[in-house]
């Protein structure tokens, strides 16, 4: 669910039978909820707004969205690699590191994150 750049987390609550979500990329307490889609839409766009107008009042400027840039350094040689198989696709390096995360080919199986932020 997205509304002015923001992203909403969202689960559903059995025992509560609710949706509970939470504003992704703010540190603030940005959660939220609903018992049908209608108004967990609702409720995410009221936290978006309040949001935004309680760090105009604290004259703070509020954590931007995810922009989409992510910067991180790889060995030479996996830079290469990438470089040339993004080339062979006919595909800019940005295009084929998007479409090879998509595929679940950044995790080797050799260790850290399993994606879902598991070690």
């Amino acid at each position: 669910m997205t509304y002015r750049g923001h992203q909403a987390r969202i689960v559903y609550d059995p025992s509560d039978r609710i949706f509970v979500a939470h504003i992704d990329g703010v540190t603030a307490i940005s959660g939220f909820h609903g018992q049908s889609v209608a108004e967990l839409e609702a409720a995410f766009h009221e936290a978006v707004v309040d949001y935004v107008a309680t760090c105009a009042r604290a004259n703070k400027a509020p954590e931007k969205p995810f922009s989409g840039r992510v910067m991180f350094r790889i060995a030479p040689a996996t830079h290469v690699r990438a470089a040339l198989a993004a080339q062979i696709k006919g595909m800019s390096l940005n295009q084929w590191a998007e479409e090879a995360r998509g595929r679940g080919t950044w995790h080797s199986g050799r260790g850290g994150s399993d994606g879902r932020g598991c070690a």
